[in-house]
């Protein structure tokens, strides 16, 4: 396929091209001119596109992909390394020995931060509490975030510092937990994504003196998370959910040259955003437009998670009588806005984990377009986690896409034995992430890491997508529901694109398109074993034709 003979800028030849096009499915050599894709065509055919200046790649049989869109990536959130680390720790104790541990190398701290602990670390199914953390954090005020970032545990000194005792129901970075026998605060906070990452949770944290909330520490989250982004063949980062506020970090990020990757950021919405607030969102939208930095879409909340027992179910929790989850509206009121938003042109990403909670949802988007007329608005349901089979065909007649996190379905994460299989109990199992069924029905399924709930190494997400196996192998968690690799590479390239309205300049190799590639180490077309998926690594990236990432075994 020609556009013209004049010379490229940069050649790829001598690769296994998959372009996602199905108009050309495969080829063996692209030229880029101009940050665009000219031509993509056989190997023998590229030599007259080669100038003086022409960078010439041999991909020496390598695959070629479009770059990566990560449909649900918290950038911005990111991973903290000034926190103690708390990814693997499977116990209370071990908990304690790396706060102990992170504490004797740190004695003048006047917190102690942590991150990712998971909920089965409580010993007996239950939430934790101060008097947990205290033994290990004595009288220093201690914040210690859930792996999911929806919950925040305190010790006492932390409550105390932050005025939370009996009187207190809710803060603006959380809702307090209770003890049933003496009404007083466990310790325990939920909806902090809703409400701690919020613009008024987030400059509450930041008044009570909390280190985690500062903005220099945001930065620092930030340009670590944007440097993964570019190693992993990211080239289009989908920022979830930000305040106005936020918008400076990117800002500050792009001057500095450190986002490299193209960013979508969306504006979070929480229950009682105002008129106001959605004029600075339109304003925001309208000042934010091009193909580099792009804020379009809000983000809401129907219900919570499901480990702490939050996320909105049809039927109770496995072990209880009645409890079932709530949502964060009253189903009328979340319908009449999501109407509002969608007639104001508003593309809406909506966390939904539940049954109950993914169905109130869809509910929301059929009322809106029987309010407003359809339109291509390519609202998201996000995580779509426990789907009752009812309501697997709406997604497709209502055009509403599935943004999925392949890797949260990992048996080693979310399976038997894990808080996510044992909350919903093993009757509900066949609802956990129907991706397959849901590419059947016809469902656009956008796919994504939740960085840095999860990897954020789109290897990682296809080989869980296409196996449903934990990172060590071991036996697969419904099965049924993996997809094909052809499937898994198209979630995180067209489909993500085309969820986020980029699909006519992204997404694929196609001529015309913008020339963001992504070359890996080896052809995931030609193994043998699908754990060579985790081996593989990106080898070069670009982004507009420009080299944002070379591997330095990559000549």
């Amino acid at each position: 396929m020609n556009d013209s003979a004049a010379p490229a800028d940069l050649i790829i030849h001598n690769a296994h091209v998959h372009t996602v096009d199905p108009a050309l499915p495969r080829a063996e050599a692209l030229a880029v001119r101009d940050g665009v894709i000219t031509w993509v065509g056989d190997e023998a055919d590229w030599s007259h596109l080669r100038g003086p200046a022409t960078e010439v790649v041999d991909a020496g049989g390598r695959l070629l992909l479009p770059g990566f869109v990560d449909a649900h990536n918290h950038v911005r959130l990111g991973s903290d390394s000034a926190c103690v680390q708390l990814a693997g720790a499977r116990t209370l104790e071990e908990i304690g020995a790396r706060i102990t541990a992170w504490l004797d190398a740190h004695p003048d701290a006047h917190w102690v931060e942590a991150e990712a602990f998971d909920y089965s670390a409580i010993p007996d199914g239950r939430m934790p509490t101060a008097a947990d953390l205290d033994r290990f954090t004595g009288d220093r005020p201690a914040l210690v975030l859930s792996y999911d970032v929806h919950t925040a545990w305190l010790n006492t000194a932390a409550l105390r510092l932050l005025g939370i005792d009996a009187s207190v129901e809710q803060t603006p970075y959380g809702t307090v937990q209770k003890d049933p026998a003496t009404g007083r605060p466990t310790g325990f906070l939920t909806d902090f994504a809703v409400r701690g990452l919020s613009r008024d949770g987030h400059r509450a944290l930041q008044a009570a003196g909390v280190p985690w909330a500062h903005p220099d520490r945001q930065y620092q989250r930030l340009c670590g998370s944007l440097d993964m982004a570019a190693r992993f063949g990211i080239t289009t980062v989908v920022e979830p959910q930000n305040s106005l506020d936020d918008l400076e970090l990117f800002q500050r990020a792009a001057a500095e040259g450190r986002l490299r990757s193209r960013l979508v950021a969306a504006l979070f919405h929480p229950r009682g955003t105002t008129q106001r607030d959605l004029a600075e969102f339109l304003n925001a939208a309208r000042h934010h437009a091009d193909d580099r930095m792009r804020v379009r879409a809000l983000k809401l909340y129907i219900d919570d998670v499901v480990e702490p027992h939050t996320a909105a179910l049809l039927e109770p929790y496995a072990g209880h009588a009645h409890h079932r989850g709530e949502t964060f509206y009253p189903p009328q009121e979340f319908a009449d806005t999501v109407a509002e938003l969608d007639a104001l042109g508003f593309q809406l990403f909506v966390h939904a984990t539940g049954d109950r909670g993914i169905r109130t949802v869809l509910d929301a988007f059929e009322h809106a377009r029987d309010v407003n007329g359809t339109r291509d608005s390519r609202h998201q349901v996000v995580h779509v986690e426990c789907l009752d089979p009812a309501d697997l065909p709406r997604f497709a007649e209502l055009g509403v896409v599935a943004c999925m996190q392949p890797r949260h379905c990992a048996p080693d994460i979310a399976g038997p034995g894990q808080d996510w299989a044992e909350a919903v109990g093993k009757e509900r199992w066949s609802k956990a992430w129907p991706m397959r069924s849901l590419h059947r029905a016809g469902t656009r399924l956008a796919f994504s890491s939740d960085w840095n709930v999860a990897e954020m190494d789109p290897m990682v997400g296809i080989y869980t997508a296409v196996t449903r196996q934990g990172l060590n192998g071991g036996p697969a968690w419904m099965p049924e529901e993996t997809v094909d690799l052809t499937t898994a590479l198209h979630g995180y390239t067209m489909g993500s694109a085309w969820a986020n309205h980029l699909d006519d300049r992204l997404g694929s190799l196609t001529p015309g398109k913008h020339a963001d590639l992504v070359l890996l180490s080896r052809d995931l077309f030609a193994i043998s074993d699908p754990r060579e998926i985790l081996d593989t690594h990106v080898e070069l990236s670009t982004v507009g034709g420009e080299i944002v990432h070379r591997a330095p075994s990559f000549g």
